[in-house]
């Protein structure tokens, strides 16, 4: 994957993540930055690094890009030649794309310090989709979810305050 496709690629997540319902433009992403982050970099040089016709930049764009995307500087770097998506198995690809979403999503919730730690956490975990996959099944199943947080952290899980559902009997 090059850099131009990462580029778009963290746009659609963003957009998605503001709610927005479609990727981001770049015009927006130069605005957001200089908003969130006090500096950001010009709109025609993310033009320029998602056509190709920039294939490096600098370091101090990269961190900023980074901290705007919240993703490790160096993903933002073209692929080394001969590395093929194709050659990951399908459950790979699928980690990779649940590690990309479970850390850019750990980012909108700083004001939440525990969930965000949670998030990155799982993120972290060598299988994140495995992770996510039993938090499910823990969760469908009646009363574990409970036993779980008396047993593990009785005084720290606060929950949403919502009382839990009912479980249904199928």
């Amino acid at each position: 994957m090059t850099l131009g496709d990462k580029l778009r690629s963290l746009r659609a997540i963003e957009g998605s993540l503001r709610g927005l319902g479609r990727p981001m433009t770049q015009a927006e992403v130069v605005e957001a930055m200089k908003g969130e982050l006090g500096r950001g970099i010009s709109q025609a040089y993310i033009s320029q690094l998602e056509s190709g016709a920039r294939p490096h930049m600098t370091h101090t764009s990269r961190e900023l890009l980074a901290r705007f995307f919240r993703v490790y500087p160096g993903f933002l770097v073209d692929d080394p030649e001969g590395y093929s998506r194709e050659l990951q198995s399908a459950l790979r690809t699928e980690d990779s794309t649940v590690d990309t979403w479970l850390f850019a999503g750990a980012g909108q919730f700083s004001a939440d310090p525990e969930l965000e730690k949670a998030l990155l956490k799982i993120a972290e975990h060598p299988d994140s989709r495995g992770a996510l996959l039993l938090i499910g099944e823990i969760l469908r199943t009646p009363g574990l979810a409970e036993r779980l947080g008396e047993v593990l952290q009785p005084a720290q899980i606060t929950g949403s305050g919502h009382p839990p559902p009912v479980p249904s009997h199928n």
